[in-house]
């Protein structure tokens, strides 16, 4: 495998995965964006600018997590490495279960998709068992790759996803905390053994969600409710875990959004005034989460050859 083109830019959507009952499953993709440029050069050196979310954190070298992925991708197809000079300006939250580093895992991935001569070699499916390898679980990079709503799952091949094509009445409310929770916490504060009662709760709720998601908004209510994750997680998260109880005492679909401690009410569009006049009780004027509209991401990463 050879490469075709030595400069791209690839933009990826945030996603929440979840969404309520979902757990390690369900996922969507939000209209916020990381856009990273990629130049290969001959060179032997890597260097990697960030520019927004993450600037001054972030390795900036070959432990960067994008140049890991191109890298690995690189690597998977045949092709020759080369060296990097690279470009991120990133719009997703780190450390707030927006799906940052999913996005970062497929940026480097379709950035060596957009490079190498064949593209069709790091297909949809590649990509996502290779992200799946990074991330451990595919119900991030998959919305991430292919946009709009998707189910997940391990098959006996690997990772898949099946895209779901959601209701155009269904908008994305996103509330973002200042602080942050590494994913590792709280998925460490989960049990390793669930009832069985509440298990067939939620694969009842999970299945009514993509009814909800795809044809019937009006059942978001009851179909983003979940007894596997969110109250565990409940001392991890107080603040946020306070304002999604709040939320749904007031009828509307409120669910942590991944590991948090991001919130997400999915709800009509149509319920606007009444998400407004919910912030506006329940904050307080208070600056503790950033009140984001981002809409829905129907396409998923993309990638321009310049």
């Amino acid at each position: 495998m050879r490469l075709g083109a030595d400069h791209v830019r690839v933009s990826v959507p945030a996603t929440s995965a979840n969404l309520g009952p979902g757990f390690d499953a369900l996922g969507l993709a939000l209209g916020r964006h990381d856009v990273v440029e990629v130049r290969a050069i001959g060179a032997a050196e890597t260097v990697v600018e960030v520019i927004g979310e993450g600037a001054g954190e972030v390795p900036l070298g070959e432990d960067h997590l994008v140049v890991r992925a191109l890298r690995a991708a690189i690597d998977l197809v045949g092709a020759p490495q080369t060296g990097l000079h690279m470009v991120c300006r990133n719009e997703i939250p780190h450390g707030r279960g927006m799906g940052s580093s999913a996005a970062a895992v497929v940026a480097g991935i379709v950035a060596a998709r957009a490079l190498i001569a064949d593209p069709d070699a790091l297909d949809d499916d590649a990509a996502l068992a290779l992200a799946t390898e990074f991330e451990g679980h595919p119900d991030n990079a998959a919305p991430a790759l292919v946009g709009g709503a998707t189910v997940a799952w391990e098959g006996r091949e690997g990772p898949r996803a099946a895209r779901l094509e959601v209701h155009p009445d269904v908008e994305p409310w996103v509330f973002v905390p200042t602080v942050r929770l590494a994913t590792k916490k709280a998925r460490g504060v989960l049990p390793t053994h669930v009832p069985h009662a509440d298990a067939a709760f939620n694969a009842g709720r999970s299945a009514l969600l993509v009814e909800a998601l795809t044809r019937r908004p009006d059942l978001l209510f009851e179909a983003t409710e979940d007894k596997l994750h969110q109250d565990y997680r409940a001392d991890v998260m107080a603040r946020s875990t306070e304002l999604v109880r709040g939320l749904r005492g007031l009828g509307l679909p409120a669910v942590v959004s991944g590991a948090g401690p991001t919130v997400l009410v999915l709800g009509r569009a149509s319920e606007g005034d009444r998400v407004a006049r919910a912030v506006a009780e329940l904050l307080g004027g208070s600056d503790s989460f950033d009140v984001l509209t981002p809409g829905l991401d129907l396409v998923g990463a993309r990638s321009e050859r310049l």
